[in-house]
């Protein structure tokens, strides 16, 4: 028996020196570790909130809870904002624009309710020439649509949120943006490197 313990130890000992020079990180570690310590889950930051809120929040702020259909929107969103390759302060923009526009919901026709032709997650409208009522539904195809407007705004990283978003949605309701700013600013720090 003492034999079969002794060549254990001799062979694990034999993994962690090559050559006799110490083989790896691994080893060096697990003496100082408690033996009853818990793996340590490394995980990727978080933006920065001044980045994310270079302003600070205007005015008192809105939040919903967001079902799984408007966090998938959210996350596509995020996505798209990605793959255009602007930072994260468009991503807050965009999702903050949409709670007011939609509440982070892919409208269709609303009938009377309606505004318009307005459709998606930005109520963008065919009939402005955002795109096709089927392309203006697809939350990628609808945030790169935002956003191209968003980049053809001087300074827009600098603006305020809702002046910032008012720019490309000339909505009726120009302050209504900013009461989403602290929500979306949340949303993408969850989610931005998920």
């Amino acid at each position: 028996m003492n034999t079969i313990i002794r060549k254990s130890v001799l062979g694990i000992a034999g993994l962690a020196f090559t050559g006799g020079v110490f083989a790896g990180p691994i080893a060096a570690h697990a003496e100082a570790r408690p033996v009853d310590a818990k793996p340590v889950a490394v995980q990727a930051d978080k933006p920065d909130m001044g980045k994310l809120i270079p302003h600070g929040v205007q005015g008192t702020q809105s939040k919903i809870d967001l079902n799984d259909e408007q966090t998938a929107n959210a996350k596509a969103i995020i996505a798209a904002t990605k793959k255009a390759g602007l930072p994260e302060r468009a991503a807050v923009i965009s999702i903050a624009t949409s709670l007011q526009e939609s509440k982070l919901e892919n409208l269709g026709h609303l009938g009377e309710k309606n505004d318009h032709d307005s459709l998606g997650l930005f109520q963008q409208r065919p009939s402005s020439g955002w795109g096709t009522p089927e392309q203006i539904t697809d939350p990628e195809y609808a945030t790169l649509a935002f956003e191209k407007g968003l980049k053809q705004v001087d300074g827009w990283q600098d603006m305020p949120l809702t002046e910032a978003a008012q720019t490309v949605q000339v909505s009726a309701y120009p302050d209504a943006y900013a009461q989403w700013e602290q929500q979306a600013a949340d949303i993408v720090a969850q989610h931005w490197n998920n």
